[in-house]
């Protein structure tokens, strides 16, 4: 009888291994690619200094992450990285069950990180930038550089 036990024990744990599909369709951790213009530019996430500008970075799916890219005469850019449930949590529904469900929820195998690709534009310090749809950009500046060709000035409304 006791050998039975054990014997059933022994076959429940590589069900309930198998059954936690997103984690082992995509694992625990995420790679997410950073790049800046320019580049070269040092990137911190969480606080943690990564390296620099262009990279690839694994990280937790099962946290939200803060990313700070910076470079010096330039405004810091930083954005969130933010987990969203996978599509593999409906493999989990149809094959795996709960316990496939708590294994992917404990280990973080359930999220999927947002956006997977980070770009900063980096603006300099003298200057005030705003994305204006995909490609476009408007740049503010206190002392505009002498190369640059003057096509267009706001006046003040009367």
């Amino acid at each position: 009888m006791k050998i039975l036990k054990m014997a059933t024990f022994l076959g429940l744990i590589p069900m309930m291994l198998l059954t936690s599909c997103a984690t082992i369709m995509h694992g625990t951790r995420q790679s997410i690619g950073i790049s800046s213009n320019p580049s070269e530019a040092g990137i911190w996430v969480d606080g943690q200094f990564f390296g620099k500008t262009p990279m690839i970075v694994k990280l937790t799916r099962k946290d939200n992450h803060t990313v700070k890219i910076e470079l010096a005469g330039y405004k810091p850019f930083e954005t969130t990285l933010t987990r969203q449930m996978s599509g593999w949590v409906f493999g989990n529904l149809a094959l795996g069950g709960l316990i496939g469900l708590a294994v992917d929820a404990i280990s973080g195998g359930i999220y999927r990180l947002t956006p997977e690709q980070v770009h900063a534009q980096m603006c300099q310090d003298n200057m005030s930038c705003m994305k204006d749809g995909e490609n476009s950009y408007i740049a503010i500046v206190l002392e505009p550089d002498a190369s640059w060709q003057k096509i267009g000035q706001l006046e003040v409304a009367k």
